[in-house]
């Protein structure tokens, strides 16, 4: 019972804003009983950063992404939908979303809604809520990619953490949740803007 209130406790709204203001709005009920909280280390990530001249406002001393890895309803924009936009880098299923306003990495999905799968930028998230919200990383991801010495960084249970993104991502498609996002169309699920491929 306590761990359960414990659980609900830590859930709570987390705000994030591109880097100059434009873009805002919150997580909905945002915590580690809900979503996942880690660094990335892939390569993609790091291109992403670099390519938008973003690398020192997002990018860790090892060239990690801190990701939150959550279910697609739960993203609320409040101001600078107008200024959101979106590329394939590679030919991977990966879409990848920022403020062109600022060129800020903002958020990853899948490259429709059909697979409602969502990652948050936490570096643009509230600097005084994040931690209280999300708790520490879980671990790194993909540190084969990291840039020095990654010997010491955790990576955590792959196992554990694919069965909660498989959990989350069939708990938004039973709750109709993927029709809810704010950066997908409800009706065709596809992006809001039309995506461009490798920057072009």
């Amino acid at each position: 019972m306590m761990n359960s209130l414990g659980n609900r406790a830590q859930r709570r709204d987390l705000s994030f804003s591109c880097a100059c203001g434009s873009v805002t709005g919150t997580l909905a009920k945002a915590g580690p009983s809900v979503g996942d909280y880690v660094v990335c280390h892939c390569a993609d990530c790091q291109t992403f950063a670099i390519r938008l001249g973003a690398a020192n406002r997002i990018l860790d001393q090892h060239g990690g992404t801190a990701l939150y890895l959550g279910r697609c309803a739960t993203l609320r924009l409040s101001t600078g939908r107008d200024q959101l936009a979106c590329l394939h880098l590679t030919d991977k299923p990966t879409l990848r979303w920022y403020a062109r306003c600022c060129n800020t990495p903002m958020f990853n999905t899948y490259r429709n809604g059909r697979t409602p799968y969502l990652s948050v930028v936490v570096a643009n998230c509230d600097q005084t809520q994040r931690e209280l919200v999300l708790g520490q990383p879980i671990g790194h991801l993909f540190t084969e990619s990291a840039n020095g010495d990654a010997s010491h960084l955790k990576r955590p249970p792959m196992a554990r953490l694919w069965r909660r993104l498989f959990g989350r991502m069939i708990a938004d498609i039973v709750a109709r949740d993927r029709s809810r996002s704010e950066l997908f169309d409800p009706v065709t699920l596809d992006p809001i803007v039309v995506p461009t491929t490798n920057g072009r």
